[in-house]
């Protein structure tokens, strides 16, 4: 056997979780703005939201196995599972143990999100935007194949992409509440139990 073969392990499991986490991110963004909705039915768009995140965790786990498993840089669990435990770049490696930490956060409570309170699935969910950048810098800084030119600018063209999702979301949710306040605002938006009744004949007459 490949005496480096945990060490590719490591480096593939890194990089594919990575693109998963990418994939999930921009996935939940067109789902948010509804970009893809004509695409197919939003029930399968959820699912592959989903599933894109479930493999991320997936492929992180085959990223950590592999560290711990070679012995080229002798990571333990307590480096790969504590942040700045590492000897070996830890301010780096930091980034990925806490980026990991939040894609079992936003899985976990995405898995019982119809046991807990809605307010909260949605501020976890949330940090995947923190998932995102702290996984980007991680193996942009960290990683092995950092002086590969065709790995960076695969990265940082995702976070243009990303970038450019937030965008059009944080745009399309102003656009969606300007239209509710519009339509609150504007007479005769009151529904009929609010309208005020005309008198009966009787009563007029009296």
């Amino acid at each position: 056997m490949n005496p480096q073969i945990w060490w590719f392990a490591a480096r593939s499991g890194g990089i594919v979780a990575w693109a998963l986490v990418t994939a999930s991110v921009c996935w939940g963004l067109m789902l948010s703005t509804k970009a893809a909705s004509k695409a197919s039915p939003p029930a399968k768009l959820l699912d592959l939201h989903r599933f894109f995140g479930m493999a991320a965790l997936l492929f992180t786990g085959v990223h950590i196995a592999g560290l711990v498993a070679d012995t080229y840089v002798h990571f333990g669990w307590l480096e790969v599972l504590v942040p700045w435990a590492s000897e070996w770049q830890p301010t780096n490696v930091a980034w990925g143990v806490i980026g990991f930490y939040l894609l079992v956060a936003v899985e976990l409570t995405s898995l019982v999100m119809k046991r807990i309170p809605r307010a909260l699935w949605r501020q976890i969910h949330r940090t995947s935007f923190g998932l995102y950048v702290f996984a980007t810098y991680h193996g942009m800084t960290a990683g092995s194949d950092t002086s590969n030119q065709w790995y960076r600018m695969v990265m940082l063209a995702s976070i243009n992409v990303v970038a450019f999702l937030t965008i059009l979301a944080i745009l399309a949710h102003r656009q969606a509440g300007n239209r509710q306040v519009r339509s609150v605002g504007r007479p005769g938006a009151r529904g009929e139990a609010d309208r005020p009744r005309p008198a009966s004949r009787q009563a007029r007459a009296s």
